[in-house]
């Protein structure tokens, strides 16, 4: 039977239910437990799985999508590769943000159902600078062992990969966990209108671009149905 789960609570705007799973991230408290038995299994298979990042609030997720629209991060296309910010359209630029970060109110982060995690240990013997990006998952890269790990066993704890391919909307992130049985929950409380008002009252740089295409926006990207 789903729970109740608030508008405010899809939405990043409220996290009292969730605890933390240590060094300040925040988990929902079945997820801190799958985590925790999933992480002591890794460790026993030589496997330093930790945590990058987990719950990100409404808030938090505003300031990465403005920092990015005002061109002061970093713009990828799907295959990883830099984008040169002052040559796009505010449309492709749109495209640009959501392949790679969520609009705020939409990111799975959000829950406290959702986290991206590597290989601490391999990262630091590594000589490369990590930056969370496909490459690093795959063969030669530092969190490859850990990618092939987690396809083998993290369904034993309950979790999936909510962007283990690219259908046209979010890129490929095969270091973002989520976990099903909570998660779903969240994912059937979700609901268009709310996130329009939420978005129509915020501080959020390109709003108007945004606004005028939601309804094709919220299917290719928030809901993942691609293009």
């Amino acid at each position: 039977m789903t729970r109740s789960i608030t508008d405010q609570q899809w939405l990043g705007q409220q996290n009292h239910d969730l605890v933390d799973a240590g060094h300040g991230h925040l988990l929902h408290p079945a997820v801190k437990l799958a985590f925790t038995a999933m992480q002591q299994k890794a460790h026993s298979d030589g496997i330093d799985l930790q945590i990058v990042s987990s719950f990100r609030s409404f808030e938090r997720q505003l300031a990465i999508f403005n920092k990015k629209w005002r061109g002061e991060a970093i713009l990828r296309n799907a295959n990883g590769e830099v984008l040169d910010n002052t040559a796009l359209s505010s449309i492709d630029k749109l495209h640009a943000i959501l392949t790679w970060s969520a609009l705020p109110g939409a990111s799975r982060h959000h829950w406290g159902t959702d986290l991206d995690v590597y290989d601490r240990e391999s990262v630091h013997q590594w000589n490369g600078s990590f930056e969370l990006v496909e490459q690093e998952y795959l063969p030669k890269g530092p969190c490859y062992a850990l990618a092939c790990w987690l396809e083998d066993n993290m369904a034993e704890f309950g979790f999936f990969r909510p962007f283990s391919e690219n259908k046209g909307g979010v890129a490929r992130e095969p270091w973002h966990l989520s976990h099903k049985a909570v998660a779903t929950d969240f994912e059937q409380s979700r609901s268009i209108e709310a996130f329009a008002s939420t978005l129509k009252q915020s501080d959020m740089l390109g709003k108007d671009t945004v606004l005028a295409n939601l309804p094709y926006l919220y299917n290719r990207y928030v809901l993942n149905n691609g293009s």
